[in-house]
């Protein structure tokens, strides 16, 4: 062990990368004491590394003296997913414009949804993300739809892992959930109703390239509004052939920003 390390051979990169990695799951400013806590790295070694950070920008100090992520960080991330984002965001805004719904546009990160474009309605739901927010697989539609169109392998070792309850309403028995994939890979779209937030429902479709699944689109709407969510498939479906269309030029490795080699989908739902 060297360096102060908590873990034998701990590099420096991997405890920058901690200290960034706590404020992924706090939306509020930190204390020095809170992030070396949180981030597993000594205190001494957290001082250094944030004060470092503070001066490239990446961390920042609010009014009460505490840290927080800075402009910097910001500006760099909004390079992240840009080939997918600018090429679908008129889509997102035209879905958004024809059924007046909070629209959305999501892409699997490992076992989350990654949310990556987002136009709010002025309805009143519950916020349940937001831009650059991800959210477990089972729990969305838009999640719902990454596994049933995945590889077999993804679904089934999704499945072997214990499920988290986020309301109620949260599918979270394995057996039944992989019924409910099977669905939707037959009727081509995935419903849910109040599994992340009580009073917010959801509807979403694959978005395909070359024949292989890229991506999902949604809305989220009021609960009050779920039994009516089917009416919007002909939108969703027509905006997903939209955003086929204007990203086939692109390889989808750089359209999702990642190394993947994806099996064939089969033929989108009609």
């Amino acid at each position: 062990m060297s360096g102060g390390n908590r873990e034998p051979g701990r590099s420096v990169t991997s405890k920058v990368l901690a200290i960034i990695e706590v404020f992924e799951a706090s939306r509020r400013s930190l204390s020095l004491t809170e992030i070396s806590e949180l981030s597993g790295v000594p205190m001494s070694t957290a001082h250094r590394l944030v004060t470092e950070l503070l001066e490239w920008g990446m961390l920042s100090r609010g009014p009460n003296g505490k840290i927080q992520l800075g402009l910097r960080i910001w500006a760099i991330a909004q390079n992240a997913g840009r080939p997918l984002r600018d090429a679908a965001k008129p889509y997102i805004q035209d879905l958004f414009s024809l059924t007046r719904e909070t629209s959305q546009l999501a892409v699997r990160d490992g076992d989350m949804a990654l949310y990556v474009e987002r136009v709010y309605s002025s309805q009143r739901i519950p916020r349940t993300t937001r831009v650059g927010g991800r959210l477990p697989l089972h729990a969305t539609a838009v999640g719902k739809v990454m596994l049933a169109y995945s590889a077999d392998w993804v679904a089934d070792a999704y499945l072997q892992r214990p499920l988290a309850a986020l309301t109620g309403h949260t599918h979270v028995n394995s057996a039944r959930l992989r019924d409910e994939l099977a669905q939707v890979r037959e009727q081509g779209y995935a419903t849910t109703q109040e599994e992340v937030r009580i009073g917010s429902c959801s509807i979403a479709v694959p978005v395909f390239h070359t024949g292989r699944f890229s991506c999902s689109i949604a809305l989220v709407v009021p609960s009050t509004h779920a039994s009516g969510m089917a009416r919007r498939l002909p939108a969703l479906h027509g905006i997903s052939k939209r955003i086929e269309a204007a990203t086939a030029h692109i390889p989808l490795g750089t359209l999702l920003g990642t190394a993947i080699n994806p099996e064939p989908a089969p033929t989108p739902f009609e």
